[in-house]
């Protein structure tokens, strides 16, 4: 991995506006003149519209070209066209608030593989809330706080995304079974932030990390 990553723990284009323009400001290679892609795949079934604008009005805050890539389906993953999109783009933004679609609609696809290559290519891919999660393998079950299959962008470390929302007894529960199997959890809550950059993982704000990150 030669570019960034970084999995937020929320609020998607409102809550990140400093961390975002120092992630942008720092991507190099082939990419670093070309556009932010939003990808709003977890939303698919919610409002993806409402991202779209808030990427929008983002762009503009930060004075960054923002296209909304509106991949919501698997059949659209699996488009040429849709993935050569993504492979331009100097950054990618996945966000909204269902990882459970996000995983079947991008896993083994040719966006999904795209996604690496801007990675690889020393680019910038951020995950935000519940689609953070998903980045990662495991990932948090958004049905019961247990763990289940992710993406695996991100291998080691697994994520409670904005976690001020989850209730005491839930975050309890997802903790425990970690400890039992041995798998590093991040609390990110809004606002806040894990990045990687080619080597250590830094915590950007009141990350609380169970376990040792690699």
């Amino acid at each position: 991995m030669t570019g960034t990553i970084a999995l937020q723990g929320g609020g998607p284009f409102t809550a990140n506006d400093d961390l975002d323009a120092q992630l942008l400001a720092g991507v190099t290679g082939p990419t670093a003149g070309g556009r932010v892609v939003v990808l709003p795949t977890a939303d698919a079934f919610e409002h993806p519209e409402r991202q779209v604008a808030a990427a929008m009005h983002w762009g503009e805050r930060l004075s960054v070209e923002v296209e909304a890539l509106m991949v919501l389906r698997r059949g659209e993953a699996m488009e040429p066209g849709a993935a050569d999109v993504v492979r331009a783009a100097r950054a990618v933004y996945l966000v909204g608030d269902q990882p459970l679609h996000l995983r079947s609609v991008l896993k083994d696809t040719p966006v999904w593989a795209a996604v690496g290559e801007v990675l690889a290519g020393g680019g910038l891919v951020v995950g935000v809330g519940a689609s953070a999660s998903c980045l990662c393998d495991p990932m948090v079950d958004p049905r019961g706080g247990a763990f289940t299959l992710g993406l695996g962008l991100v291998t080691g470390v697994t994520l409670v995304p904005a976690v001020e929302t989850w209730s005491g007894e839930r975050l309890h529960r997802t903790l425990s079974m970690a400890a039992t199997s041995q798998i590093v959890v991040a609390c990110v809550p809004t606002g806040a932030a894990l990045v990687r950059s080619g080597g250590a993982w830094e915590r950007v704000g009141k990350v609380d990390v169970r376990g040792e990150l690699a």
